[in-house]
C-alpha cells in the first residue's frame, strides 16, 4: 500500500506537467456568430449615443457662438 501511495506522489506532479501545451480553441461556426451577433448589439447600442453627443456638442457650440458675439458688441 506504501508502495502505491508513493507511487502516485511521484505521478501526480508529472500529469500537472504533461497539460503545458497551448490551449487549442475549438470554437465552433456557432460561437462565432453568437459573439458577432452581440458585437452588432453593443455597435447598434452606441450609434445613438454618439449621435446624440454631437447634437449636445453642436448645440452647445452654437450657444456659446451666440453668447460670445453678444459680448463682442
Amino acid at each position: 500500500m506504501k508502495a502505491l501511495a508513493a507511487l502516485i506522489a511521484t505521478l501526480a506532479p508529472a500529469t500537472a506537467f504533461a497539460a503545458s501545451t497551448l490551449h487549442e480553441d475549438n470554437s465552433g461556426i456557432f460561437v462565432w456568430v453568437f459573439l458577432g451577433f452581440c458585437a452588432l448589439i453593443v455597435v447598434v447600442q452606441v450609434m445613438p449615443a454618439v449621435i446624440l453627443m454631437m447634437g449636445f456638442a453642436k448645440g452647445l457650440s452654437a450657444k456659446m457662438s451666440k453668447a460670445g458675439v453678444a459680448v463682442n458688441k
